[in-house]
Order: C-alpha cells, then structure tokens, then sequence
C-alpha cells in the first residue's frame, strides 16, 4: 500500500493481528509447548524437583569427596585412571580466553569434542557448534602407594566443574584385544549410592524433549517409533504369495522379489499357492524376519543371464525398514510409509525424556505425567502445589506458578479445559488451534495492544 498523505498519526497502539490459520503439524509441538506452559514447568522441575534413584526408589544427594575416592579405590588394581573436569558442556563458542586460563594454571591436557590435545596445540573452535571441552586434572595409577593425591586431584576437578567429575580407565586385569575404555560420572550434587544411578546436572534443557540433553535416545523426544507392521505387509491371509499375499513386494514390476520367494520356497519346501494363513509359523517367520545365519541359495534370470549366489535373507519387514532409512527418494519414503503404524517407545515408555529426566519429581509425579493430565486437572494439581511444597522449593516455584496457573486459566476461559497438555498440536481441530492462539496471546500479558480478532467465536 502506498504511504498516506498525511504528516502525523498520533495514539494508534501497536497492533496484534491473530489471524486463522492452521495448527504446526510437527509431532514436538504439544499444547503445553504452544501455549509456553512447558517452558515454565521445566524451570519448576528443575530447580523444585526431587531426583529419585529409578532403582531403589530413595531420593538422590549429593556424593561427598571421600565417597567418590571409595568407589574409585574399587576400580581394578594397577588400572590408569584418568581424571577429568567437564568445564564446557554443549554449549556454543570459541573458548579461547578460558583455554589460555588453565594453561596459566599449569594444566597440560585438555579433550575437546572427545579428542586429546596438549592445551598449546588446541584448535581454534567454531563459536557456531556446540563443544564438550574437559580439562585432564590426573592421571593416576591405581595402587596402594596415592596418599592424598586422588583425593585431591578430585577435588581440583571438581571445583573447576561445578561438582562434575568424569573418570576414564581401562581394565588392566583383561587381554589387550579385550580391553576398552569405561566412562564413570561422579557428581557431589546428584547420585544414588546404591546403584551408582547418576544426574549430571539437573537444568531446565533435561526436561526438553526437543533438546538432545533431554529427548529419549531411542526415539529422540517423539514418545513414538515408526515400525513395519506385519498386518499392513500381510492385509489379507487369504492369498497365497502367487496371489500377492505379500503386498508391498506384489506391487512392484521387476522380477528380483519373485525370484527371491521362489529360491525361499525351493530351499524351505513350501508352495507358494498355498494361502498364507496354511504356512507354517516357521516359514512366515522367514519370510517375514529373514533366515538368521542360515544360507541360501538364490538363483534369477534377468531376461539376459542366468546367475545364482548363496547369501542369507534378511526378511520382507528388514528389507522395508532398510530401504525406508536408506532411500533419498520421498517417493520410496512415503510408499513405504504406508505399512508402518506407529508404537510406543519401548525405553521412555511414550514420555519423550531420558531416564535422567524421568526420575525428577514434584509430588511424586514427573514432568511428563503431569502433561498427560487435562488442563481442568492440570489447573487443580498446580493450584494445590503451593501446600505440597516446603517453604525453599515454595520461594522457588511461586513466580513460576503464577505464571502458569494464569495461562491455564485462559485455556479454561476459551473452553478448552478437555485437551490434554501432552496433546499434539496437529490434531487439534480449527477451533481448538485458534482458542489456543487466543489464549496464549492475552496470556502473554502485553498492556496498551490493539488485538485484532479473525473470528474470535
């Protein structure tokens, strides 16, 4: 639009336009992360959480000093032990004037992205990736002749890390070939003596599933894993596999798969007329899963050579996970897609988060519990914590209560107090997604706006 001709406009606020459109589809976006509920629960947990072992169920403190030397002390005999201090821990920056520092405090070593350096040939760091740097306090062997020096090159590392330690050491007592490098962390903050089960640090980015401090390993913080499901592969048993009982290998033109069933059905003794549900479960197993160790003979005929080779076969469903994760083709992705239905993640159980988040809690229940309630129990359980709380953890949580009581009582206004906060923002109806715009907007608490509303109803 052309500028208007005019000199002076006086005492237009400024102007919030919360316009319809649709809800992120991506699966890291929940309600709770949407309306910045999630955001405040995470500094909550993290500073008024209580970690539990998820082995004896006690409460996690800190280790003292002696405690670290006693289990070090417990290491194989005349093992190298190498002590260090984790001063950097993925975080972004060149580091230089820090490096030049401990230098000037006499240490030699320093690790930087799991490689050892001497500290004068340290590489110049990109300040755009992140880096892990420790700094190499000791390296000690362990006999009966230390004295005071384990004790107080823990100590070093531990001032220097703000009560981290990490150990490395190899078993001497093993053969070389057998020999590998062990990794123990030690914390004087969070440990449970019983099992060794420890909590690096305990800060808000543990609780973020879109973080990789926090997420599951196994499913990186989506709480679900695409698998190839057996009943997609096999819709109807009533086929033979001459039928095209096996759907996505009956799709296609070339005669590889063909021949692949044929030589299975020659080795194994089977009919491929026979319909799927007469095989044996042995022989679905195989065909379905692959043959393990046992190898077969394959032969095909391309229309120009005949040719043939002895291998294992690695099964239909393997085949189509591999192809999945291999494939650059979204094509090939998206056809294959269509046999894979999605399961809860075995290690997090669905939650998204480590063990190590998991096992911080505030009235006996973890962060991702609390998600998975309604905003309407949510509202009840976060108003009835300020009694559960003792008067430290109380001090702590009172801003950040306030903060997220007020936001989900905007979601109660709107009427949306049946979603849960653990909800995925792409399933949300039209509706949903723009109520909740709505509330997280005015939650914000902006003063002297003007809102301009596409349909507000």
């Amino acid at each position: 639009m052309k500028k208007p001709n005019v000199d002076l406009i006086e005492g237009l606020s400024p102007a919030i336009s919360i316009e319809q459109k649709n809800a992120p589809k991506n699966p890291r976006s929940t309600v709770a992360t949407v309306t910045e509920i999630y955001d405040y629960m995470r500094v909550l947990y993290a500073r008024a959480g209580v970690p539990f072992s998820p082995f004896t169920g006690k409460p996690i403190e800190s280790q003292t000093v002696s405690q670290i030397v006693d289990k070090i002390k417990k290491l194989p005999k005349k093992s190298t032990i190498y002590l260090y201090a984790p001063v950097v821990r993925g975080r972004k920056g060149e580091y230089k004037k820090e490096i030049i520092g401990y230098k000037k405090r006499g240490f030699r070593k320093i690790k930087i992205d799991d490689i050892l350096y001497d500290i004068d040939k340290a590489p110049e760091l990109n300040k755009k990736l992140k880096h892990d740097i420790s700094i190499l306090v000791d390296r000690i062997i362990l006999n009966s002749s230390l004295g005071n020096r384990l004790a107080e090159s823990i100590e070093t590392a531990i001032n220097l890390a703000n009560g981290l330690l990490f150990v490395e050491y190899e078993d001497e007592t093993l053969p070389k070939k057998f020999r590998k490098i062990e990794k123990l962390i030690f914390s004087t903050k969070f440990a449970c003596p019983e099992s060794g089960f420890t909590i690096e640090e305990i800060e808000p980015r543990l609780f973020s599933f879109n973080s990789p401090y926090g997420a599951c390993e196994e499913c990186e913080g989506i709480g679900i894993k695409l698998n190839v499901d057996p009943n997609l592969v096999i819709p109807n048993e009533k086929k033979s596999i001459s039928e095209g009982a096996i759907e996505p290998w009956a799709k296609t033109t070339t005669l590889y798969y063909a021949q692949t069933l044929a030589s299975l059905a020659k080795h194994y003794d089977f009919s491929l007329e026979e319909k799927w549900s007469k095989l044996s479960k042995k022989i679905k197993d195989i065909i379905l899963y692959g043959s393990d160790d046992e190898e077969i003979k394959f032969s095909y005929d391309d229309g120009y050579e005949k040719y043939s080779h002895k291998k294992t076969f690695e099964g239909v469903i393997n085949n189509l996970e591999r192809r999945y994760l291999e494939t650059d083709s979204d094509w090939k992705r998206e056809e294959i897609a269509q046999y894979q239905s999605d399961t809860k993640c075995e290690r997090c159980n669905g939650h998204r988060l480590k063990d190590e988040a998991l096992c911080v809690k505030i009235d006996n229940l973890h962060i991702s519990e609390v998600t998975e309630k309604s905003i309407l129990d949510a509202a009840v359980w976060f108003e009835d914590l300020k009694n559960k709380l003792d008067k430290r953890q109380f001090k702590i949580a009172e801003h950040i209560l306030k903060e997220i009581n007020e936001r989900l009582n905007f979601l109660l206004n709107v009427g949306l107090d049946y979603l849960t906060l653990s909800r995925e923002s792409g399933t949300l109806s039209g509706g949903e997604a723009q109520r909740i715009r709505l509330a997280s907007q005015i939650g914000s608490g902006l003063t002297g706006v003007l809102y301009v509303l596409d349909e507000p109803s």
